[in-house]
């Protein structure tokens, strides 16, 4: 069964999509069974996956609002399986307002397929919504990208927060797979001063693997491909594939 992992922050431009489509990449070239579900209506980890927004197949819109089944929805590529997005999903947070079990449709829809896979990992927007709520209680834990600028913490208060009130009664199993640094600059100050609070404000929960500015980074979304595939040998495929390490040690070796 499926380890289900959402990468959610209140903070947008931390690198949370870029984690989702490259962490799910990097666990799929080391032979695990992945799904990524793009849950923003962006549909940034769809583009990064290679799939075209305004592609006329079924969306993980279609799946919530009942309309398809979970497993006619999910598209193959050459990097693990896609739930896809497009804005389309916007429109989805006003119609499960009206639905029985609102807050746990997308949990219903990933427990259809989780005996499928090893990993699913699921991309939040950067808002505090029905979508995200719905990802939070689908998940079993989450991975929070912060990236090493002035404002790394801001949105992090809110997100515990959330989490706290979800898992008094949405979900009480909700934990946290880590924090991952993101933006990382070992040569100044000021990303050594963010990681020192990270870890003060999350002990014991930060990644080993943190995950450097990197140009091919930046530039393989635009191709359609994620990094281990667009630059294998770019510091930031590196990073990605020690972090996929990382993860399988945790959850399937023991590893704390």
């Amino acid at each position: 069964m499926a380890k289900v992992i959402a990468l959610a922050n209140q903070k947008g431009g931390v690198g949370k999509t870029t984690t989702c489509v490259n962490l799910s990449a990097a666990l799929n070239t080391l032979g695990k069974k992945i799904l990524l579900c793009d849950m923003d209506p962006q549909g940034h980890a769809t583009i990064g996956f290679g799939v075209s927004k305004r592609d006329s197949g079924a969306t993980v819109y279609d799946v919530l609002i009942g309309k398809t089944a979970p497993a006619e929805a999910i598209r193959k590529t050459p990097y693990g399986d896609l739930l896809s997005a497009n804005t389309n999903l916007a429109g989805a947070e006003v119609e499960m307002m009206s639905m029985d079990n609102r807050h746990f449709i997308l949990r219903d829809a990933i427990n259809a397929v989780r005996d499928n896979y090893d990993y699913i990992l699921i991309d939040c927007p950067p808002s505090l919504g029905q979508l995200t709520i719905n990802a939070l209680c689908a998940a079993d834990t989450v991975l929070v990208p912060v990236d090493c600028g002035f404002y790394a913490l801001e949105g992090l208060s809110a997100l515990t927060a959330t989490m706290s009130t979800l898992k008094k009664g949405l979900n009480t199993a909700l934990d946290i797979e880590g924090v991952l640094l993101t933006m990382f600059d070992g040569r100044t100050n000021l990303s050594i001063q963010i990681a020192q609070e990270v870890k003060r404000f999350f002990p014991g929960k930060v990644f080993a693997t943190a995950i450097p500015r990197n140009v091919r980074l930046a530039e393989a979304p635009s191709h359609g491909k994620p990094i281990n595939v667009y630059d294998k040998y770019s510091k930031g495929a590196e990073c990605y594939a020690l972090l996929a390490r990382e993860i399988i040690e945790k959850n399937e070796k023991g590893g704390v």
